[in-house]
């Protein structure tokens, strides 16, 4: 069988597209799934976490069965391509309608959240499996497929800019309600009396300032035990009128006060990042190619290739790890809106925060591949997750106005948290070769059901863990006054709790057996194989 190196940028870049469109979709749904449940849908924070949870649990099974179709499916365009073009258009689809909200019960809005975000985790298996498992036959070369991995996750880190930079925003212009307001100083300095109306419904409207820093309070004519919060959220009725006392700010005017429809915001944005996310797939399937073949006398059969899986000790070790770290960054990801909205009082500077990480993220995606060759994809992997696990602890330390170390440590533990998934995906190419050269047989599509299915099920676990924390210090996103007695739940969720997960990652890891020499003499021998 011919061998096959080098892949043409073009091509790469192309590969790399794919993975900005599932990152659209995945960054949406680990960042803003759980805080669009809790403070828009109105779902509770413990009954959405066991939805995350019980949704990626059962969602594990359909990744090994979607990887063994793809090892049997065989069209003129390849195995894994077709699928990335037979979901495009559903993905798109369903992804839209996970974020619309309708007027439920909380049961209808139950059942409705299950029925989509299950669709949603299906078709995402039916696209990623196969995508993920599309790296392992473009060469036959353990460096390139590395570098190919680097360029995936420079592209999927650009997804999370995409959605994790803009969403916010993009919320806020097609939410903003622009109602009639009204702005009068009051006889201290930093407090002013704020009137809103407007001829809108509005079911779950949002008050706040641009700058995130005043705090909210309804006028004492309406609730004297209310609380002041950063923002408030209510139901607006058509032209009735809305009355708060804003404080703790020097200026106040119509241009730094915003009124949003918090139901319409997110909708027309995720109905616009899934129709983006339908054209990057296309690209994909229209820029790649398939090269690399099972062995030409290999006969398909289930169960010794289930056999052959349970006895790859990389792979074994993979799984272990990849939930791990999966876990470890679906718990930052899936905190950082809420911490910044609740603890720093300023929700849009989440946006900046987000896009200043998936900056560094791209920067560490493209120097893996020389830090691999120069350390080992092991050893690598090892420091990488000590080092984001000891600066994110240190995140614990620093208060509500410390935003320059908040910055700081953040970036750091995401220079190391950025390298994890191009390791990951790389060394999952590897576990294929080593299954290839011990049993004489390639089962590329199960190998890389592994890293969904560590995706899943790493999310649904930080998924649940967040919401149980949440819930265990009563925070209730529709409910201002459940915020204060969460702020150290929502710290400790930024900090150390996601770094205490990566302890059993990296002793697992110490256990890895495929070492940099082990790899070399693996290749030389499979390419002698392919040749004969």
């Amino acid at each position: 069988m011919k061998s096959f190196g080098k892949i043409s940028i073009r091509e790469k870049i192309g590969y790399a597209l794919g993975d900005t469109a599932a990152n659209i979709a995945w960054r949406t749904l680990t960042t803003f799934l759980l805080v669009f449940y809790t403070d828009v849908f109105g779902i509770p924070a413990a009954a959405a976490g066991i939805l995350l949870l019980v949704t990626r649990l059962s969602d594990g099974i359909t990744d090994i069965i979607m990887g063994i179709i793809g090892d049997r499916t065989n069209t003129k365009n390849g195995k894994f391509r077709p699928w990335i073009l037979w979901t495009a258009v559903p993905f798109g689809i369903i992804m839209a309608l996970t974020f619309s909200s309708p007027n439920l019960g909380l049961t209808g809005k139950l059942i409705y959240a299950y029925v989509t975000y299950i669709s949603l985790t299906l078709v995402y298996t039916a696209n990623n499996v196969p995508y993920s498992a599309l790296m392992g036959v473009m060469t036959t070369d353990d460096k390139e497929r590395t570098s190919i991995s680097s360029w995936r996750f420079a592209g999927a880190y650009l997804g999370g800019i995409i959605t994790q930079g803009f969403l916010i925003y993009l919320v806020f212009f097609f939410g903003n309600i622009n109602p009639d307001i009204t702005i009068e100083k009051t006889s201290r300095p930093d407090e002013f009396k704020v009137e809103i109306t407007s001829d809108k419904y509005t079911q779950n409207a949002e008050v706040f300032t641009r700058k995130g820093i005043a705090q909210f309070a309804w006028d004492n004519n309406l609730d004297e035990t209310g609380s002041a919060t950063p923002s408030k959220s209510f139901e607006m009725f058509p032209d009735s009128t809305y009355k708060f006392i804003v404080s703790n700010v020097n200026d106040l005017n119509h241009s730094t006060i915003m009124c949003i429809n918090q139901k319409n915001g997110y909708q027309k944005s995720v109905y616009l990042m899934a129709t983006l996310l339908v054209i990057l797939l296309l690209i994909t399937y229209f820029s790649t190619k398939e090269r690399l073949s099972p062995p030409r006398d290999q006969q398909m059969n289930l169960m010794k290739d289930l056999k052959d899986l349970i006895s790859n000790k990389p792979w074994l070790i993979l799984l272990a790890v990849g939930f791990v770290f999966v876990t470890y960054n679906s718990m930052k990801q899936g905190i950082t809106v809420i911490y910044f909205k609740r603890f720093i009082n300023n929700e849009a500077l989440a946006a900046s925060y987000m896009v200043v990480l998936l900056l560094v993220s791209i920067v560490a995606a493209l120097v893996t591949a020389p830090l691999a060759n120069y350390f080992g994809k092991r050893k690598l992997f090892i420091l990488v997750l000590v080092f984001s696990a000891v600066t994110n602890a240190f995140l614990i330390l620093a208060g509500s106005q410390d935003i320059v170390l908040i910055f700081t440590l953040g970036t750091l533990s995401e220079f190391g948290a950025g390298i994890m998934p191009v390791l990951f995906f790389a060394m999952l190419g590897d576990a294929a070769d080593y299954s290839e050269w011990k049993h004489n047989r390639r089962a590329t599509g199960l190998v890389y059901s592994a890293g969904t299915f560590s995706m899943k099920f790493g999310g649904g676990v930080a998924g649940v863990i967040i919401g149980f924390v949440l819930a265990n210090y009563g925070y209730e996103g529709m409910n201002e006054e459940t915020i204060a007695g969460a702020i150290p739940g929502i710290k400790m969720l930024m900090s150390w709790i996601p770094a205490i997960i990566t302890i059993p990652g990296i002793l697992a890891m110490l256990a890895y057996p495929l070492s940099k020499e082990k790899l070399l003499s693996i290749e030389a021998d499979l390419a002698i194989r392919r040749s004969q």
